[in-house]
């Protein structure tokens, strides 16, 4: 009778355990420099749906930096369960080295597992003395920008392809020499490149580097609510490019961790309409229609290329001009 008595005690610890284990699940979200407001706003939003969906409470950690640098960390062993980065190949990387998420992570999620989007746009100084109104102004000789390194942010190669885009519109498509010299300037007129997003950001804004800043579209929004529009101006450029921000399950971690449909659930819910305002609050872009018909007069009409159009896609772009030796490479060289 004592023995019996004894493991139904066990059982009933071990059941305990596993319900207080349940019960304080944890998530790590690694995701890209600048989305750190946003994700301390959406993590609260997401617990409360979670602990209304399965009475669990969750605590979620986030590790931010450049995309690729962070991509780079999850390889070296960064126990990520799910990313939130800014650009295509920084996920894809995790399959094609790691093997650390499906091979068809695209389609786990609507929008090819991009829940929102955005454009690359200047943050200028108050009364744009420089008159800085598009892509070639920041090829002028008494322009000094202020962007992240193309080797190191997924935001910068936006930044840059957005500027090839623009030179292929305007030169035309197989006039690469024109395109080369005037990429050439741009990149001469960088006063700093900073390793991510936020870096440049401070640069500009804290340390009063630079002419403009070039960045996301929601970031140039949300330094002018944050900093003050009597300091600022936003210039959105009518030609630029489609960025989209891709997200997945790092299967194998989140397999290890425990954590396989908590994480899917925390991508999923990105695609709620609560979570798709609180987005566009943070002045991203968004797919659900009715939240984007609310919030269309913060968002201009652009011409969004993609970098399909614009370099052949990820694969050929990173090859073409973010290798070493690549274009990029080349046009830096003095």
């Amino acid at each position: 009778m004592k023995v019996f008595k004894t493991l139904a005690l066990s059982a009933l610890l071990a059941t305990s355990s596993a319900q207080v284990f349940a019960a304080e699940q944890t998530l790590l979200n690694s995701s890209y420099d600048i989305a750190r407001e946003l994700f301390a706003d959406y993590n609260p939003l997401f617990a409360e749906h979670w602990q209304e969906k399965t009475g669990d409470s969750v605590t979620i950690k986030q590790s931010h930096g450049g995309s690729s640098a962070q991509a780079r960390a999850i390889m070296q062993g960064l126990q990520a369960d799910v990313v939130t980065f800014n650009q295509v190949t920084d996920v894809q990387v995790l399959h094609d080295r790691g093997k650390l998420i499906d091979a068809n992570w695209k389609d786990n999620f609507p929008n090819s597992s991009s829940p929102y989007y955005s454009t690359t746009a200047f943050l200028v100084r108050k009364g744009n003395p420089k008159n800085i109104e598009n892509w070639d102004d920041l090829a002028k000789d008494d322009v000094a920008s202020v962007f992240p390194n193309p080797k190191t942010s997924g935001n910068a190669r936006y930044t840059y392809l957005a500027a090839l885009g623009y030179a292929q519109k305007t030169f035309g498509k197989d006039n690469t020499e024109q395109q080369d010299a005037f990429l050439k300037q741009l990149l001469a007129n960088v006063a700093v490149f900073d390793t991510g997003g936020r870096g440049a950001t401070t640069s500009f804004v804290e340390r009063g580097i630079g002419d403009v800043l070039v960045t996301f579209e929601s970031e140039v929004n949300n330094i002018r609510q944050q900093y003050g529009s009597d300091d600022y101006d936003i210039v959105v450029p009518k030609t630029s490019i489609l960025a989209e921000f891709p997200v997945a399950v790092v299967k194998r971690n989140a397999k290890r961790n425990g954590t396989t449909e908590l994480a899917t659930e925390y991508l999923s819910y990105l695609y709620s309409e609560k979570a798709q305002r609180l987005l566009a609050n943070f002045n991203y872009r968004v797919h659900h229609q009715a939240v984007a018909d609310e919030y269309a007069d913060r968002f201009p009409q652009v011409e969004l290329l993609t970098v399909e159009e614009i370099a052949g896609g990820w694969d050929k772009a990173m090859k073409t001009h973010f290798a070493s030796g690549g274009k990029l490479d080349q046009l830096q060289r003095r």
